[in-house]
């Protein structure tokens, strides 16, 4: 699978099985299907509470360590740099593994300087113990803050999808060599069935999801879809198997934009 290089220790895979909302069982479930399907790229968080069962089944997959891609991600409450180091190595110990692929500032929080907690991460860089450092829901000005420390940010995690692409956003973050994962890659459910979405589907002879999650990742941007059904987990995962004709990209680019769906109290997006 194609990749995105991040610095010098690492490489991230342009498609992701994102896990939000899945936890126990399903959890377990969802991710060994990924797995099977051919995933090597997994998304999890401090908050979604299931480092565990991510775990559990990285360990019944047989996969070694060096195969696989992870990234999780520090809440906004944790992100004074004495918490950062002390529940990273929470993180290894639920996740069971030496070190985290990429390691993400979930929410940017304007009490606490952003030197803390990029110098903190850092240094578990230095450790070895993260390959790369990055950020999630940030916007211009947030990236701005970041970058001025002087640390290193390698990717901004976002809301992108269709009807809430974030061209200047993607603008932004190219122009300081910032590379972008897409959240909630499918969207509102209108999204999958926006006539362009469709007349596209069947010009392709593809689904309307890999329809979407092709245009994201042919723009150089990762995609991380989550689903709890085999089909749709295999589904997605071919939609990195073909290529979109450029025009046809520009037609998704031009779809009418709508309010982006997470933005909860505390987000920040307007500070």
């Amino acid at each position: 699978m194609k990749t995105i290089r991040l610095n010098q220790e690492a490489q991230i895979p342009v498609l992701g099985f994102g896990t939000w909302q899945m936890r126990g069982d399903e959890c377990v479930r969802a991710v060994s299907t990924a797995l099977e399907v051919g995933y090597r790229h997994i998304d999890t968080a401090d908050v979604y509470d299931n480092h565990k069962d991510v775990a559990k089944a990285i360990k019944e997959s047989g996969l070694a360590r060096e195969e696989l891609f992870i990234t999780t991600k520090i809440p906004r409450d944790l992100l004074c740099a004495p918490d950062v180091l002390e529940n990273f190595n929470r993180y290894l110990n639920e996740l069971d593994m030496p070190y985290i692929d990429l390691f993400l500032v979930h929410w940017p929080n304007k009490q606490i300087p952003i030197l803390d907690t990029l110098g903190a991460m850092n240094q578990l860089k230095q450790e070895g113990k993260v390959k790369a450092v990055g950020v999630s829901n940030f916007t211009e000005h947030h990236l701005e803050d970041a970058l001025s420390t002087g640390c290193e940010v390698t990717l901004n995690q976002v809301e992108l999808h269709p009807t809430f692409n974030q061209l200047e956003l993607q603008e932004f973050c190219r122009s300081k060599n910032i590379a972008m994962t897409a959240y909630s890659p499918l969207g509102r459910g209108e999204d999958l069935s926006h006539p362009t979405i469709l007349e596209l589907a069947k010009k392709y002879g593809v689904s309307p999801a890999q329809v979407v999650l092709n245009w994201i990742t042919s723009r150089g941007i990762v995609a991380i879809p989550k689903s709890s059904n085999p089909g749709r987990i295999e589904d997605n995962f071919k939609s990195v198997s073909w290529t979109m004709g450029n025009g046809d990209i520009e037609k998704i680019d031009s779809i009418p934009q709508e309010p982006r769906i997470l933005d909860h109290p505390g987000s920040e997006f307007d500070y």
